[in-house]
């Protein structure tokens, strides 16, 4: 199955860049470029892609409005692409419905990986710039107290959820609970249908405005 992706960054080197590296994988079709965020979201109301990677900074509008507008239309999966230590606003993405964060130095390798990750329906919450940017943002953001949907979750779930709020990954929260992966998977997909969220990374929001993870705490 290929996966295709539309790559949206102001940078005419870099969105060039990206793209060929993308282009160049048997299983990835980069179907559409884009200079701007209002180019990015005609590109995807046009091509449907399974991902798109946005730029935080781009002229008439932004990667943020850019990932709110696609994730509200579409199915589409969005991943921002940033400088972390110069996007302070970055944390909006979060509740944009962003499905990761990716540093514009990316490695080759985890720049293909993050596409194929993301298209298979997860989020990008291992590399260390998503990690820090949860930690940061909920540092700053007050605290809601325990939601009522919380209520909700079997007990085991309410343990998968902690965990995906220390960011994770199925088999790490597998090994930690001693199921298989396949029982994680079930209980990750209950936890986001029960309390609404579109993906892991919002999960993991969730569980540090709920209290249940305290900022600071692996």
């Amino acid at each position: 199955m290929t996966i295709s992706v539309v790559v949206a960054d102001d940078q005419e080197l870099v969105r060039g860049g990206f793209a060929m590296i993308l282009g160049a994988q048997p299983d990835i079709e980069v179907v559409a470029e884009a200079g701007d965020g209002a180019e990015a979201v005609e590109a995807v109301r046009r091509h449907a892609p399974d991902v798109v990677l946005l730029d935080i900074r781009m002229p008439r509008m932004d990667g943020i409005e850019a990932a709110r507008v696609v994730c509200a239309e579409s199915d589409t999966k969005a991943v921002m692409l940033t400088t972390f230590d110069q996007d302070d606003y970055v944390y909006e993405a979060l509740h944009a419905g962003a499905s990761g964060f990716l540093l514009k130095d990316v490695r080759r390798h985890d720049l293909v990986h993050a596409v194929r990750v993301v298209a298979a329906g997860d989020s990008l919450l291992a590399p260390s710039v998503a990690r820090r940017l949860v930690a940061d943002y909920v540092s700053h953001a007050p605290q809601r107290g325990p939601a009522p949907e919380l209520g909700a979750l079997t007990a085991r779930e309410s343990e998968t959820l902690v965990l995906l709020g220390r960011g994770l990954s199925n088999a790490e929260i597998a090994a930690e609970l001693v199921v298989s992966e396949h029982t994680v998977k079930t209980h990750v997909s209950n936890v986001l249908s029960k309390l609404g969220l579109r993906d892991r990374i919002q999960a993991v929001i969730c569980a540090y405005e709920t209290g249940l993870i305290a900022p600071g705490r692996n």
